[in-house]
């Protein structure tokens, strides 16, 4: 898909890791396989990396300016704010370096947080870069049946997470029409 864009690939497929960052439609890996199977490993990490830090940065500001109402919209609640108001950069490093947590949801808690924005980006750089190094080496190296192999699982995984996803928000919605009756 990304590379039909010819010249302008590079750009796609950083609006789609900003948009990824920002509403979590399609896990951020997925891209970063794709960015290094398209751009080579270094040009690959290079875009996602920087395209990650920008979905990132975003998310920290939308959240500072429609708070949390807003948020909980877009993202699940859960108990990061008050570990973010504890343990700050740490918890964001942490956080960044486990491929099973959220990434937009890491981001909005530290925009509702007290914590400082340069202190959310260096800890989000930092903790973002072991995953984005080894996720480009690995699509980098992917060629012929393996690439296929991975990418239909890549969309297969999408697709299932999407499903879920679904599932979840029409439970979410019959319920709240339960209770209002």
């Amino acid at each position: 898909f990304v590379a039909s864009y010819g010249a302008y690939a590079a750009v796609i497929s950083f609006l789609l890791m900003v948009l990824q960052s920002i509403i979590a439609p399609l896990p951020a890996f997925l891209i970063t396989f794709a960015n290094a199977a398209l751009f080579g490993f270094w040009k690959g990490a290079l875009l996602s990396w920087s395209s990650a830090m920008t979905g990132a940065a975003l998310s920290f500001f939308i959240a500072r300016a429609f708070g949390r109402e807003f948020v909980e919209k877009l993202s699940s609640k859960g108990a990061l704010n008050q570990i973010f108001k504890r343990h700050g950069k740490q918890s964001i490093l942490i956080a960044r370096l486990l491929p099973f947590v959220s990434f937009d949801i890491v981001s909005y808690a530290a925009g509702l947080s007290g914590m400082s924005f340069w202190g959310f980006f260096i800890a989000t750089g930092v903790g973002q870069t072991p995953a984005t190094l080894v996720y480009s080496y690995v699509g980098g190296f992917l060629t012929g049946g393996a690439k296929w192999l991975v990418t239909g699982l890549m969309i297969l995984f999408a697709l299932g997470f999407m499903i879920a996803l679904g599932k979840q928000l029409y439970e979410e919605r019959s319920k709240k029409k339960e209770q209002a009756k």
